[in-house]
Formats: C-alpha cells, sequence, structure tokens
C-alpha cells in the first residue's frame, strides 16, 4: 500500500482544545474508535481522544495510512476537525502551504454523522456531503492462542487455475494468473503510455478468524499487501535493510509496526505465518514473531468496508507492482 498523501510521514502541527469539566457533564460522547463509510460508500475510520483535558483526533480516508488531524475542537453538540488532504513544499522541501478539509460531526447513540465541506474549484463556495459511522465496540482481551481450535485447512491456490479468485474492480486489468501452483502478478507500465490500473484479487469465499500461512516473492522496490478478511493489510514490500516502520514489510499497515525486523532480500521467497483472532493479530515473518497478538484498533486503507465483524475475504493488493505468492493455506478457528 502506498500513502494518497505519500509514502514518508508526514508532520503535521496539532490544534488541540483544552475541554475542563466535561467529563464532569457526563463524558464526552465522541471519544473512541468509528468505522465510517465515507462518501462514494469506501471505508474510513476515526478515533478520537481525550487525555487529561486535551481532545485529539486522527482519521483514515479510504486509502493510505491513518493522519492526524490538523484541528479538532467542540461546538456545542459538534466534533469539527480538519482533515489533510496534502502538503505543498518549496523546492527546498519546506513547507508552504498545508491543505485541508473541515469535517463536522454529531453523535446519536452509537451512530456518528458527519458532514464533509467541499469547496468548489473556484472557490466560490462549498457543496456538502454527509456519510455516516458506527461506533466500534470495545476490544476484547487478548485470546489465548494456545487454547485455539482449527478448521480443516484450505489450499487457496489451484494447480493453474485462479479458480476461486477474482478481480474487485471489474475494469481492471487482470495481471494474475497461476503458473506451476505460485500466483504471480505482472503489473508491466510501458514508458511513453498512460499508466495501466492493475487489478486487486480477492477470494470468493469469505471467512472469520484463522491462520494464514503463505510464501511471497518480492522484487526489488516492489510493493504489495495481503488483506484478512478484507480489511486489514499485512504490508508486502521490499523494506530489506531499512528501520523498523509500520509501513515495512510485516507491519500491519500504518498502524501496528514490527518488533523487529525480519525481511529478507529482494527477489527471495519468504515466510508469513498470520493468525487474525478476536480483533487481534500475529504475525511471524520467515521465522520471526515481529507482531504479537496485537490489538487491531480499526481497518487499514484499501479495505473493502470498515465493518471489523462482517466475514471478509482474503485479498491480494495487485496495483503497485509484480509480486509472486505460493503455498498460501488458510486454516479457520473453530469457535
Amino acid at each position: 500500500m502506498k500513502d494518497v498523501i505519500g509514502c514518508t510521514s508526514i508532520l503535521v502541527a496539532l490544534v488541540l482544545a483544552s475541554l475542563p469539566g466535561f467529563a464532569a457533564e457526563g463524558g464526552n460522547p465522541f471519544v473512541g474508535r468509528w468505522a465510517l463509510t465515507v462518501p462514494g460508500g469506501r471505508a474510513g475510520w476515526l478515533g478520537v481522544t481525550m487525555e487529561e483535558g486535551v481532545l485529539d483526533a486522527s482519521v483514515l480516508w479510504i486509502g493510505g495510512s491513518v493522519f492526524p488531524v490538523a484541528s479538532v475542537y467542540i461546538d456545542g453538540d459538534t466534533l469539527r476537525f480538519d482533515r489533510v488532504l496534502g502538503i505543498d513544499r518549496d523546492e527546498d522541501g519546506r513547507i508552504v502551504r498545508v491543505r485541508t478539509e473541515e469535517v463536522s460531526a454529531t453523535v446519536s447513540g452509537d451512530t456518528i454523522n458527519l458532514i464533509r465541506y467541499v469547496t468548489n474549484p473556484e472557490g466560490k463556495g462549498r457543496t456538502e456531503e454527509k456519510f455516516t459511522g458506527k461506533r466500534i465496540a470495545p476490544m476484547p482481551p487478548k485470546p489465548d492462542l494456545s487454547k485455539v481450535k482449527y478448521g480443516k485447512p484450505i489450499n487457496l491456490i489451484k494447480d493453474d487455475s485462479l479458480d476461486g479468485w477474482t478481480l474487485i474492480e471489474e475494469e481492471a486489468t487482470n495481471g494474475w494468473r497461476v503458473e506451476d501452483g505460485v500466483l504471480l502478478n505482472d503489473a508491466v507500465q510501458r514508458e511513453g503510455e498512460d499508466r495501466i490500473f492493475y487489478g486487486n484479487l480477492r477470494t470468493v469465499d469469505e471467512f472469520e478468524d484463522f491462520n494464514l500461512t503463505l510464501e511471497v516473492n518480492v522484487g526489488r522496490r516492489q510493493n504489495s499487501g495481503v488483506y484478512l478478511r478484507g480489511i486489514y493489510e499485512v504490508q508486502v514490500e521490499d523494506t530489506y535493510r531499512r528501520e523498523v516502520d509500520s509501513h515495512n514489510m510485516g507491519a500491519i499497515y500504518s498502524r501496528i509496526t514490527p518488533r523487529v525486523a525480519a525481511e529478507m532480500r529482494p527477489g527471495e521467497w519468504q515466510t508469513m505465518d498470520i493468525t487474525l483472532c478476536d480483533r487481534h493479530v500475529t504475525v511471524i515473518l520467515n521465522g520471526t514473531t515481529i507482531i504479537d497478538n496485537e490489538p487491531l484498533l480499526g481497518c487499514t486503507g484499501g479495505a473493502l468496508w470498515s465493518d471489523e465483524f462482517r466475514p471478509g475475504p482474503i485479498y491480494l493488493q495487485g496495483d503497485h507492482g509484480n509480486i509472486k505468492y505460493r503455498n498460501i493455506v488458510l486454516k479457520p478457528i473453530i469457535k
């Protein structure tokens, strides 16, 4: 996955509001994590916190990373925040302008009602886009994985067929095929020609909690992702010898940073062993546990939807470059 705003971390000055006495009035109804369905029907996420009387928020908008908002405050019964659209820099890399848009929200029970204010391109007036979200239930305790029971293993790759898989985007070019048990994607771009949009691939079947094992071959500077239940991306990228980061190989994209770097050189087959159970995830990369039963606080960029409680597919990102997968085996968790 690549960020919409940029692949490097963006530092944004936060304008925070102190709200002394608000908690004494019965608590802040906005505090919590919200699964959003943003305009256009795509997935988003909003997290609002209040610590020591200071209000803060972060947002995920369709793709890319979770970013802090540029400003956030309470106006009567309305939460208002400015979402960062992009950052303009001069030739020396200095920030000259932060482009934002305003969003307002009100809460009714476990539903959040939002309005996005879109300024017209000519700068004359603005339009409103309404959308909603649902409060995400509190995180359950960490599951005891030693007591988890699994069903019969399912081999997700057929010998020389894409049976059981389908493109997510009907209009996209299909670069996927299976050869000798290897699922590979040829996302070739031709110099001087219009960019070709290659499709992401998903399983026809949908799953709840499971253990997923696979092997992946990442070429130099190549990028992909394995989405669990269609909403949580385990990053696949050539990040050999980089310092640990939430955008590196094996990370839960923009959400959970691996505890150690366990990537191999580009072009080598690497193993992933991933367990998703009770909204907690464990990732073992090349035999090393890099994420150990950590909570998943919300969907990641590129999610098919924001609902963390519905079954979903395994989906493989195919629009960023060439990639190879093999021996993809899923064991459903029996509850």
